[in-house]
């Protein structure tokens, strides 16, 4: 009785607008404000059933209780910078030549925000927004330049976890903590008389780096406190199935090597990994909740449209890999949540969309005309009627996302199409390396290329994407773009060129034989080899909502 009659007083406080609020109204019929949370690596899969079971996410739960969910969204580029790319743009990755991590857009290039501002919006960013050329380090520049050089190193360090035994520790990623407040604070200070629209960018749940010596070098690190661990239900963690080094396909096969995953794992220690990344998922469940209670306090949740996705997901121990730069579920499937004035509540959407849909959407929110030859499509014409821009619906969306992605981990630039069943998964020119297809209605773990058994459903997605972007044609421009990359950024270090090129991430394995590897690399260069996976890899065949309660701390 007294747990319930807290609740109700919780309820009661949360309902009443505070009063300082109430002297800056915004006027009637203005546009609505937008709040826009991306994180970094959070696998979308998370935000329905039966993700939501193995981990404690109750705003993420909050946002589809009272607002839309996109069950079948998607990253444009399963890697930072190029998917933050295409958000920003609603661009496909090879129309803006985002290739890497170090290669985005200009930084004058005018974004859906830029437009915003011109049509009178109020706008801030806090944060992660990583969406222009020039930034992440020198190791992962060169590793995405070098991918087709025929050498095999560990780029990563093992996985590990690391774990803050202490249950009262809330705040553990300070830095996107404290940008989470200057985002409260700014709206605490905005001016409500006029639309505002506000972007949050969060670094978790993406591993954390730390920079070590000895066997396990520069390895990316799980890490949590205890007060978030026990949001997991580690009986609900599912242990991925992984096949055999010799069947994976080549490609995964470099992936797993390269990201130091091919030595042995026990069950015990993909299950903390994975344990701990889930953890690390309710601390941004938590942030994001924070935004969503200023934004009650002040009276603007009614008056705000609240949006929440990621740049991409997590493979944690999938495929035995971590990281992204994957075309499977865990790295490529995003969150994508909406929320607020003409969202439907409680909708779950399952056409398939992806990140370059949110520059129409903003646009689209603001009433504001869509440029021509976006990649994009709003996704207000999937909420029936929510749409203001009568333009949008002109648009017809087509039943089909793609991602592609072209840097480092992956030595073989990649395509994937994903459209009703079925996820089609085409490499480099499309002749040297074998391509996937995966049923997901039968197969969701995609454990079982079926390319060869279908080879009409295969020849006809392969049509359909060549339609969409000529695939072997762009493999080609990013295998002369790292070559062009790799002399220059060379030339640039002239004489200390061997000893920086040994001192990168792979030193390890570099340094047991760095003639041997310089010598790969200067074949590379001058020889006039296609774009192929060139690397030795094996052989393969209403009212107002009751909120939850803060944890700010």
């Amino acid at each position: 009785m007294l747990l319930l009659l807290v609740s109700v007083v919780a309820a009661l406080a949360l309902a009443a607008p505070a009063p300082r609020t109430q002297k800056k109204r915004m006027q009637v019929n203005q546009a609505p404000n937008v709040v826009l949370v991306a994180s970094d690596s959070f696998d979308g899969r998370l935000t329905f059933q039966p993700g939501s079971q193995v981990v404690k996410l109750p705003f993420i739960n909050f946002m589809r209780a009272h607002g839309t969910t996109f069950l079948n969204a998607y990253t444009n580029s399963p890697i930072c910078c190029p998917s933050r790319a295409a958000m920003w743009s609603g661009l496909f990755t090879h129309l803006t030549e985002s290739w890497n991590n170090f290669k985005g857009l200009d930084p004058n290039y005018t974004t859906w925000m830029d437009i915003m501002e011109k049509h009178g919006y109020q706008t801030q960013k806090f944060g992660k927004v990583d969406y222009t050329s020039g930034h992440h380090s020198i190791s992962n520049r060169v590793e995405a330049w070098t991918r087709d050089v025929a050498f095999l190193l560990r780029q990563e360090g093992r996985p590990i976890i690391n774990l803050i035994p202490d249950k009262n520790r809330r705040r553990v990623m300070t830095k996107d903590w404290q940008n989470t407040d200057k985002a409260i604070e700014w709206l605490r200070q905005v001016n409500y008389t006029k639309p505002f629209v506000l972007y949050l960018g969060l670094n978790l749940p993406h591993p954390y780096p730390s920079p070590s010596s000895g066997e396990n070098f520069g390895s990316s690190t799980f890490h949590t406190s205890l007060y978030w661990l026990e949001k997991v239900a580690y009986d609900a963690i599912k242990i991925p199935k992984w096949l055999t080094l010799s069947q994976m396909h080549p490609v995964d096969f470099y992936s797993s090597y390269t990201k130091n995953c091919t030595g042995k794992f026990t069950e015990n220690e993909i299950k903390n990994i994975r344990a701990f990344y889930y953890a690390m998922c309710a601390e941004t469940d938590a942030m994001l909740g924070e935004i969503i209670l200023a934004l009650h306090k002040l009276d603007l949740l009614q008056k705000t449209i609240v949006i929440y996705t990621s740049d991409h997901g997590e493979m944690a121990m999938e495929h035995r890999q971590f990281y992204k730069m994957s075309m499977y579920e865990a790295s490529v499937h995003v969150p994508l949540l909406m929320m607020g004035p003409g969202i439907k509540a409680n909708l779950q959407v399952p056409s398939v969309v992806s990140l370059v849909d949110i520059y129409p959407t903003m646009l689209d929110i603001a009433g504001i005309a869509l440029p021509p030859n976006l990649s994009g499509y709003s996704l207000l014409t999937l909420l029936s009627n929510a749409s203001a821009n009568e333009q949008a619906f002109k648009f017809h969306r087509p039943p089909w996302i793609l991602s592609e992605f072209h840097g480092c981990n992956a030595n073989a630039s990649t395509y994937m199409l994903r459209t009703g069943q079925w996820k089609y998964i085409a490499y480099a020119d499309g002749a040297s390396v074998q391509p996937q297809l995966f049923d997901l209605s039968l197969d969701p773990d995609e454990l079982t290329n079926i390319a060869t058994e279908f080879p009409e459903i295969t020849y006809s997605l392969d049509q359909k994407l060549r339609s969409i972007v000529n695939y072997p044609k762009v493999s080609a421009s990013v295998h002369q773009y790292n070559k062009e990359q790799f002399i220059m950024w060379k030339q640039s270090v002239g004489q200390n060129y061997s000893n920086v090129i040994a001192h990168l991430r792979w030193h390890q394995d570099w340094q047991r034989d760095p003639r041997k590897y310089e010598n790969a690399i200067q074949h590379w260069l001058t020889a006039h080899s296609s774009p192929l996976a060139s690397s030795p890899t094996q052989s393969t065949s209403g009212s107002q909502p009751t909120l939850p309660q803060s944890t700010s701390g």
